[in-house]
């Protein structure tokens, strides 16, 4: 256990955190007059990775009548240019590898090159950053300290390393001059993001300034270490007030800790996706993905406070099961209302209420507060019986996208920032079904997990939103038209929903080749 007293870098955690915060309105106010050089570096970089994909990659596409050369390509050349342009592209490739379902493959696939893969800092530099910070000579902390980082990604890489006193560390060191960069990027992002409303009507909803906003909030955070110590702490608090065991964080060193060095507790295990090494090992898989859908549900419901930036390069899980979770530069926070609000719309999935849901997507932002929540909804046949997407043909499910998605625009549906970090995690959750549990019954699954709420939380859950769910049984049928499936399914593993999308995914891509054609 830490020793409050120990943690000198705590004093004023508060305060810095406030401090950072209000950066980011004066780091996005509209400018006359856009960072010309920065915006003009950017656009040569993508503008040519996109020139190189139509020249090369497209042709060789239409010869073969096989888009994914195309998207190959150009997730390949956009990567490249990312890599280029530096730490702030490369998080945001981070953000896009961690969307499975919601990018194209070859997109999160080469974007998770970005995670670990990045071209590092010299050994040189990291050792003038570490001396710098800690005050101290390397040798004077470390007894030994790798040269070669066990991974080198956006902001900071990290390098193996044991102290003087015999303790087995990570070091996360920060690299040199990222900060102003950092911003400098920012700076442009957030001039041209108010272009883009209403451009595109996904990008519409998504809200570009809100996700340059957000964008802002987390990197500005990253870029000091003493707040990601502190979130570390958090989340191991709210672990263990949970009761939860399954999952492990990190201990932070009491001492070694300054904006731009974290000395950490090294912890090992095998990689997320070391499916067979795990089951060796006689590590239940499926229990793995329950223990960390339920941490994380735990932590945004009832604490207010969640690992933000769930990927397979931030966990690995231990020989005795437990997961391993690593990297807490981006946290979620919600306020007290905000949780509340997040505890109904996850009460209302379970109750298959989609008023209740609509209401908290209200409370959170998605809905301007006047909205007429009957009016949406009759309007998007919330009440009406769920029509499955596979029978339907290219173009009707097209148009049933549009209309949906111009009917929420109508209502000023936007995409708000706090739901953002959420969605990001709720993505991994899905690719960590499918490589960990395949074969679990996703309806089965869903009712155990509600049914651990009610028995652990159901009197604080009570308490909080005057819905008892002790009283309340798990109604399957928002869950099934979510999905997509009638309510004669009774059982649907996660092989099974893959292989649903994976056939609307051949039939629009061979729609979208008739129509070029």
């Amino acid at each position: 256990m830490l020793d409050a007293e120990d943690l000198t870098w705590m004093v004023g955690i508060d305060p810095l955190r406030s401090e950072v915060a209000a950066q980011v309105p004066r780091l996005l106010r509209r400018r006359r007059v856009p960072p010309v050089g920065r915006v003009v570096r950017t656009g040569a970089e993508l503008g040519a990775a996109l020139a190189a994909w139509r020249l090369l990659d497209l042709p060789r596409s239409r010869r073969r009548d096989d888009s994914s050369i195309s998207r190959a390509g150009v997730s390949r050349r956009l990567r490249r240019g990312f890599e280029r342009l530096g730490p702030t592209y490369i998080k945001l490739g981070q953000i896009i590898s961690s969307g499975e379902g919601l990018f194209p493959t070859e997109l999160v696939s080469e974007m998770r090159l970005l995670r670990d893969q990045v071209p590092p800092e010299s050994f040189e530099d990291v050792r003038d950053v570490v001396e710098s910070d800690l005050g101290r000579r390397l040798g004077e902390v470390f007894s030994s300290f790798e040269r070669r980082p066990l991974a080198a990604a956006s902001i900071a890489q990290v390098h193996a390393a044991t102290l003087s006193t015999g303790e087995a560390v990570v070091v996360k060191v920060q690299r040199p001059a990222v900060s102003q960069v950092v911003r400098r990027d920012l700076a442009a992002m957030s001039w041209i993001a108010p272009a883009l409303i209403g451009r595109i009507p996904v990008a519409a909803l998504a809200n570009p300034p809100a996700l340059v906003e957000l964008f802002a909030e987390t990197i500005l955070e990253e870029l000091d270490f003493r707040l990601e110590a502190a979130n570390m702490l958090d989340v191991a608090r709210v672990l263990a007030t949970s009761g939860q065991r399954s999952v492990v964080v990190p201990r932070p060193h009491p001492r070694l800790v300054t904006r731009r060095v974290l000395v950490m507790e090294r912890l090992e295990g095998f990689s997320f996706d070391d499916v067979e090494g795990m089951r060796r090992a006689g590590i239940d898989t499926e229990e793995v993905v329950r223990a960390l859908i339920i941490s994380f549900l735990e932590g945004a419901t009832l604490h207010g406070v969640f690992h933000g930036d769930l990927h397979g390069g931030n966990l690995f899980v231990q020989p005795d099961g437990r997961v391993a979770l690593l990297d807490y530069g981006i946290t979620g926070r919600l306020d007290e209302p905000r949780r509340l609000a997040f505890l109904r719309m996850l009460m209302g999935g379970s109750l298959n209420d989609p008023r209740m849901q609509l209401g908290a997507l209200r409370d959170l932002g998605a809905l301007p507060p006047d909205t007429d929540l009957d009016a949406v909804i009759a309007d998007l046949g919330l009440d009406q019986p769920t029509e499955d997407p596979t029978t339907m043909d290219p173009e009707q499910l097209l148009a049933e996208v549009r209309e949906v998605t111009k009917r929420l625009l109508a209502y000023g549906a936007r995409f708000p920032k706090v739901l953002m970090l959420f969605v990001k995690d709720m993505l991994f959750v899905d690719g960590a079904l499918a490589t960990l549990a395949p074969d679990v019954d996703l309806f089965a699954e869903i009712t155990r997990i509600a049914t651990y709420f009610t028995m652990r939380h159901g009197q604080q859950i009570a308490g909080d939103i005057g819905i008892d769910p002790r009283d309340n049984p798990v109604d399957l049928e928002g869950v099934r038209a979510a999905i997509g499936v009638t309510s004669d399914v009774d059982r649907l593993t996660y092989r099974e929903l893959q292989a649903r999308r994976e056939l609307i995914r051949r039939r629009m891509g061979a729609h979208h080749r008739r129509a070029g054609r």
